[in-house]
């Protein structure tokens, strides 16, 4: 098998997002914010040139040149994320005990989970929208690792432990992604 000498791939730049790259730097304007990212741990080569963004390595071994496509991905999920944004949706669950859900600052308060009388704490990851729609809590945000982090740290914090997980299902479950807000 041979060996590729250069790996690269190229990300288009929509009209209406400028992005500017300083270095192993990417940041992208767009309509609903400005998001920064540092690359600087990959040893790629950023450019951008007219409407495109240019990722490449020379000679990358197999792990490497697989880090030439997720630069791109996320350099994309900025861009989707100015331009529309990200929606997680969660459906709060429960048999018996009522769930009550509350937004207090950066934290998530899950009160009266399978009856218990402490309530459980989520933590709220950056500039994040939280809301409690009737049974579904819904998280907004133009990040989508933080939109993601902050629907896992819900999610986590109504983990049942020592019991059956098929039985015991309440808790509070993501039930669907969406670009845009």
């Amino acid at each position: 098998m041979t060996k590729a000498v250069v790996e690269e791939d190229f990300v288009e730049i929509p009209v209406g997002v400028e992005v500017t790259v300083e270095g192993k730097q990417a940041t992208v304007k767009g309509a609903l914010g400005e998001l920064k990212r540092d690359f600087s741990h990959a040893s790629v080569i950023i450019n951008k040139e007219d409407a495109k963004i240019h990722v490449e390595m020379a000679w990358p071994r197999k792990r490497e040149a697989t880090l030439v496509r997720t630069i791109c991905s996320h350099i994309r999920n900025m861009i989707i994320g100015v331009t529309k944004g990200f929606t997680y949706k969660l459906k709060i669950v429960f048999s018996h005990f009522p769930i009550s859900v509350k937004i207090e600052g950066d934290k998530v308060k899950i009160e009266n989970f399978c009856g218990e009388r402490s309530p459980r704490i989520a933590k709220i990851v950056g500039n994040v929208k939280v809301s409690v729609e009737g049974e579904d809590v819904v998280v907004r945000g133009i990040d989508l690792n933080e939109v993601s982090q902050t629907a896992s740290n819900i999610e986590a914090a109504t983990k049942i432990k020592n019991k059956d997980s098929r039985v015991f299902l309440d808790g509070i479950y993501v039930y669907d992604k969406i670009e845009g807000m």
